[in-house]
């Protein structure tokens, strides 16, 4: 397995497909890379070179007991960037990733490295509901999360996940193994990560990042996301950002990587080669 080494030693794991036009693929929270299994050959088998890689605390990376910040988390991708001596690349992130790219992108800029980005049911601009934030999501929202995770983690994803592909009684969009695969990559996570990150989402303003996100963007959404709802969240996003360009999947649960896999990747190969 690859790996390469965040500033404070932690170690983070990554893939490497294919060759051509670099692909960074950032997951959500709380899975790993492995949620991109729909996307990420169909993008190496199209000519591009794709990596996705697990943040740290997920998946196959270490699991620190701090660094769950997006400052620290941006950074991490500076280090992969930097490692792999990434040029001309269009960063992916979804959900909790989208805060990756936004903040990578004010922090580090693109130098080079970046030509274009695109933000998937992405968190930006700022979730959380506060004075000056009238639009957000109530805290007590985020409370509840934590809440169920400190008392049942298994139980408290297993019952996310549901919502996370809109699955419900009258709606077969995703089958019990779907939902199994996801709470598996859950389950991966340090619990104090799976934590941490919940308010790391949903505190952190990316406002002030999103006009430096400069180059080329695409951001795509769900209108029946309940997870990251689009008014909140994308809608605003691309009024903020220099550059974009507003996709919105009509019915689109929050995991659409899987329920419009087939609509999704075409616009990524068409938005990545365009």
């Amino acid at each position: 397995m690859a790996f390469v080494k965040a500033a404070d030693g932690t170690e983070i794991f990554y893939k490497d497909w294919g060759n051509g036009k670099p692909v960074v693929l950032i997951h959500g929270w709380p899975v790993n890379a492995d949620m991109w299994e729909y996307q990420a050959p169909v993008l190496a088998a199209a000519g591009f070179r794709v990596i996705s890689y697990d943040r740290r605390g997920f998946g196959r990376s270490g699991q620190p007991w701090s660094g769950y910040d997006y400052d620290t988390m941006s950074d991490d991708l500076a280090t992969l960037m930097d490692e792999l001596d990434l040029r001309d690349a269009t960063l992916v992130g979804f959900s909790m990733g989208g805060g990756e790219v936004a903040r990578y992108m004010s922090r580090h800029g693109a130098k080079g490295r970046v030509a274009k980005a695109v933000f998937v049911a992405a968190v930006p601009p700022f979730l959380l509901r506060t004075a000056d934030n009238p639009e957000g999501v109530d805290r007590t929202t985020f409370d509840q999360m934590v809440d169920g995770l400190k008392a049942d983690r298994p139980h408290f994803l297993a019952g996310f996940g549901k919502q996370f592909f809109g699955a419900g009684l009258l709606n077969f969009a995703v089958t019990n193994e779907i939902l199994d695969w996801s709470l598996g990559m859950a389950m991966m996570a340090s619990p104090k990560a799976t934590l941490d990150c919940v308010r790391a989402f949903s505190e952190t303003d990316f406002r002030a990042d999103l006009p430096k996100v400069t180059v080329p963007t695409l951001v795509i959404h769900g209108t029946d996301d309940a997870t990251v709802p689009p008014d909140v969240s994308a809608r605003r996003a691309a009024a903020a950002l220099p550059n974009a360009r507003l996709v919105e999947y009509s019915g689109a649960p929050h995991g659409l990587f899987f329920t419009e896999k087939d609509k999704l990747n075409q616009d990524l190969i068409a938005f990545i080669r365009g």
